[in-house]
Parts: structure tokens; C-alpha cells; sequence
């Protein structure tokens, strides 16, 4: 696969949420910097360092999981010259289950290089009951209180 350009860390940010959404390994790791300490922690709290272990990772829970969208809503971003930050909420949706799962927080952190930008860190933890919720997670908390699902 060749390794496309990300103009800015929202391209490379929507091209890892659209990876997730199609189960696409390749394109998911072609987000990530080409460096052995890139770093991504999953809501269960491993914390997965290079490449390889990345995407074993997510080649596993592809494997094991129905289709995932993932919602995403960015509530604060920084950035600099080379850095970019973004602290999101994520809202995950099963297969065709129209019920969320979630919110989960999230910090994608983005380098720019001479390949454009590329993430550095991905690190996911389940939010505290009723920390945020978005509009359309709020109408089912309900049936899911007291039930939480680690996807990732």
C-alpha cells in the first residue's frame, strides 16, 4: 500500500476513524508514524509500544468484533508547527446495533513530517458515568446503564 499524504492531523485523524469503520488494517496503519515508539493504549489500560504490537492489536479486535463506527467529537485540540493534539469523545456503535457504546476519551496525538502528519499516540479510557455523553448517546443511556463494553 502506498502511504498517502495527510495534508493536516484532521485528515489523518478522519482516515483512522474511517479505517476503524471498514476493518481496514492496512489503511489504519498507514495513519500511524513510521517510528518503533509510537504508542496505543486501549480502554482495558495496555499500553502497546510499536508497530508490531499495534497491529496485532487492532488486527485482533477486528477479527473478534462485529463492524464498529466510531463517532467522533473533538472538545479540545492544540497545535503547533509539528505537534497537534486532540482530546475527543468517542461514541462506538456495533454492527447494526443502534444502541452506543460509550463515551469513551480519547487522546490522538499527530507529528508532521516529510510525509505529512501521522499519529504518534492513540490512548483510549472509558469515561466516569455521565462525565459527557453527546446528544445522540444521551437518548439510550438508559438501556445501557450499568452495562460498559470495551471495544479497543
Amino acid at each position: 500500500m502506498t502511504a498517502a499524504f495527510f495534508a493536516s492531523a484532521e485528515d489523518a485523524e478522519e482516515a483512522f476513524y474511517d479505517a476503524i469503520g471498514r476493518a481496514d488494517l492496512e489503511a489504519l496503519m498507514n495513519v500511524w508514524a513510521d517510528d518503533e515508539e509510537i504508542v496505543c493504549i486501549h480502554p482495558t489500560g495496555e499500553r502497546l509500544s510499536g508497530p508490531m504490537a499495534i497491529r496485532e492489536s487492532w488486527r485482533a479486535i477486528f477479527a473478534n468484533n462485529p463492524p464498529l463506527t466510531v463517532r467522533v467529537k473533538i472538545s479540545a485540540s492544540w497545535k503547533s508547527l509539528m505537534l497537534d493534539v486532540h482530546s475527543v469523545v468517542e461514541t462506538l456503535y456495533l454492527g447494526d446495533e443502534p444502541t452506543a457504546h460509550g463515551p469513551l476519551l480519547a487522546t490522538n496525538v499527530f507529528q508532521r513530517g516529510a510525509n505529512g502528519w501521522r499519529l504518534l499516540a492513540h490512548h483510549v479510557s472509558t469515561a466516569a458515568d455521565g462525565e459527557v455523553a453527546d446528544s445522540d448517546s444521551k437518548a439510550s443511556a438508559g438501556s445501557e446503564k450499568g452495562r460498559r463494553r470495551t471495544l479497543h
